[in-house]
């Protein structure tokens, strides 16, 4: 092996997959080297159409690299590149992996990519390896044409990488050349070689040399050569000698390009309305997902323990004594007991008056009035102030909520908002979504539920924090994240914490930090006018807050904190003025209680 130690060996390979495109012959061609693979999926998107048309293939192809994740050597990227121009992205991707390869089918995946030969080859973004022909057994004569310089260095260690007891070079010069013992661009490739007796070498001296590698080519598997250095004039062209091999050759053919550095590519989230509907198309196709992708749980506890997390599941309840016994005995039997999803359950009650903290100690599960907690603050009334209480009483590096008043409770409702954090790092916030079942005198109406998100949350967003548009329920219960960076968010006390979070987790981490997940159907008891129109209220109000941040000026008064209220009795209508206070609270990073617990 030592002989081996001025070629760097290939350790990894990335292989961009297209849906309903090519992919599988290089994943084909990638599976010959001892080397991980990086399965990366990329939907195009025709231009003229909106980039959120992509969610439902980026879910068909999450599946298929799921399916070929299954095979130890192979890591499959779980964000899926959606773009109406595939190339860039997948440029800016390749930045941040550097993988030692990168494999594309010739010319199939330029075309799928957007991208011609000339372009690749004149900026590759790392060494690049295009492939013709198929490779699905170990080849066993690899011949490698080489002249001298990065390119044949590159192929070289392809050739290596792929059968290093079966590669011979074969050393091409006109016959006006110098001799091959004075020919400079090759005498530093000549000395690495001649420390590798099993490497076989050739010479030929000739004006043709493609035809010369033709003829070897007949006793040769696969035929591995560096491009041209010289500017290519045609975009379709690989140079004089590769275009002639990858069209007569009999046998498969790789071209290698050793790479330079490229542009770091970013979407200019500036550039106005169009710039900033591309960004949420995008985001929807790349960060929207189903929890049938996540179904498969034993697969989830394996993510989980190679990532040494744990998982808290987090109740907040006020009176749900009817729903509440079979919420916490589903997710204990199916995501505790079946399956050791989660780590712990809690419930954080908000004095209720009814059964339901009883009913939660039954079920064996720590219960926790949020008031009684942090005495040396003034409690505060409502569901934001559990949540945030929610993170002193639980030990997770990752906490889920989800309400207690789901009827048809089921554990994807966890499961599904487990799922997104444990595939993609980057990921931070996970709302769920579903269908909300309204029933109108003796009819349910499928999409009738979620007035408040629809009159209310989402105007807000779109009006003044347009790049959270694409979030289908923003005031959705069902939800969850990473502790590291919950506890550093601000958590409004009322009905604003989900506004308030989601907005927050947005300015602190940026989009990309945020997914969301289809979970199917949701049935709970729907709220009466009155109590919509108070949600409503403490929404406005925690959005007008954000935007005092952002502009550093005062907008509402105390005096906009009460609500007029208009009731009505057997004697007429008249006026009822009620406080709804949306208050902030402090990062829990900053409390000194929290910090103490964490130590």
């Amino acid at each position: 092996m030592q002989r081996h130690s001025e070629f760097a060996p290939i350790h990894n390979i990335l292989v961009p997959f297209i849906h309903d495109g090519p992919g599988l012959f290089a994943l084909d061609a990638a599976r010959q080297f001892n080397a991980e693979i990086i399965l990366v999926g990329v939907v195009v998107v025709p231009e003229g159409q909106s980039l959120s048309t992509g969610a439902a293939a980026a879910r068909a192809l999450r599946r298929t690299l799921r399916m070929y994740g299954k095979d130890k050597r192979i890591t499959s990227k779980t964000k899926v590149i959606v773009s109406h121009e595939p190339w860039k992205e997948l440029s800016n991707l390749l930045q941040d992996e550097n993988p030692d390869l990168l494999c594309l089918e010739f010319d199939s995946h330029l075309k799928a990519l957007h991208v011609t030969a000339s372009d690749l080859l004149s900026r590759p973004p790392c060494d690049v390896a295009l492939i013709r022909g198929k490779i699905t057994s170990k080849p066993k004569q690899v011949l490698v044409p080489v002249r001298g310089g990065p390119h044949a260095e590159l192929a070289v260690r392809v050739g290596l990488g792929m059968y290093p007891k079966g590669v011979t070079t074969l050393h091409i010069r006109r016959p006006n050349d110098p001799e091959p013992e004075t020919d400079a661009p090759f005498k530093g490739l000549e000395r690495v070689l001649n420390q590798m007796p099993e490497v076989q070498k050739q010479f030929e001296v000739t004006e043709d040399a493609a035809q010369v590698i033709l003829n070897h080519s007949k006793k040769a598997d696969v035929i591995i050569l560096g491009t041209t250095v010289q500017p290519i004039t045609s975009s379709a062209s690989l140079g004089p000698v590769a275009d002639r091999l990858l069209r007569e050759a009999p046998c498969a053919v790789i071209a290698v390009k050793s790479g330079r550095p490229l542009p770091h590519f970013k979407f200019d989230e500036s550039a106005g309305v169009e710039a900033i509907s591309i960004l949420v198309d995008k985001w929807f196709a790349e960060n929207t997902f189903h929890a049938d992708e996540f179904s498969q749980l034993r697969e989830l506890v394996e993510l989980k323990k190679q990532q040494n997390l744990t998982i808290s599941l987090a109740l907040p309840a006020l009176n749900e004594a009817e729903t509440v016994g079979k919420v916490i005995r589903t997710m204990k039997k199916e995501l505790m007991q079946r399956v050791p999803l989660l780590d712990e359950i809690v419930l954080i009650d908000s004095d209720s008056t009814d059964r339901t903290r009883e009913i939660a100690a039954k079920e064996g599960i720590p219960v926790f009035i949020h008031q009684q907690l942090l005495p040396n603050m003034e409690p505060r009334r409502g569901k934001g102030e559990a949540l945030w209480k929610s993170l002193l009483v639980t030990k997770g590096d990752i906490i889920v909520w989800i309400d207690t008043d789901i009827v048809n409770i089921h554990p994807r409702f966890v499961y599904g908002i487990i799922g997104p954090l444990l595939i993609n790092p980057q990921v931070q916030l996970v709302k769920g979504f579903y269908r909300r079942p309204l029933k109108v005198g003796q009819k349910m109406q499928a999409g009738g539920g979620g007035r408040v998100t629809e009159l209310t949350a989402r105007p807000l967003l779109n009006l003044f924090f347009p790049e959270l548009s694409g979030v289908v329920q923003p005031l959705s219960g069902e939800y969850g994240g990473r502790r590291s960076a919950l506890e550093r968010a601000t958590f409004y006390s009322g009905y604003g914490v989900e506004t308030g979070l989601l907005i927050d987790i947005y300015e602190k981490f940026g989009l990309p930090s945020i997914a969301q997940v289809d979970l199917l159907e949701r049935i709970h008891h729907n709220q009466r006018l009155e109590a919509l129109g108070k949600m409503s209220f403490a929404i406005i109000q925690t959005v007008f807050r954000k935007l005092e941040k952002r502009f550093g000026r005062a907008v509402l008064e105390d005096v906009n904190r009460s609500m007029k209220l208009i009731r009505h009795d057997n004697k007429g209508y008249f006026l009822d003025v009620e406080q709804i206070a949306e208050y902030e609270r402090p990062p829990m990073i900053e409390v000194k209680e929290y910090l103490n617990r964490k130590r």
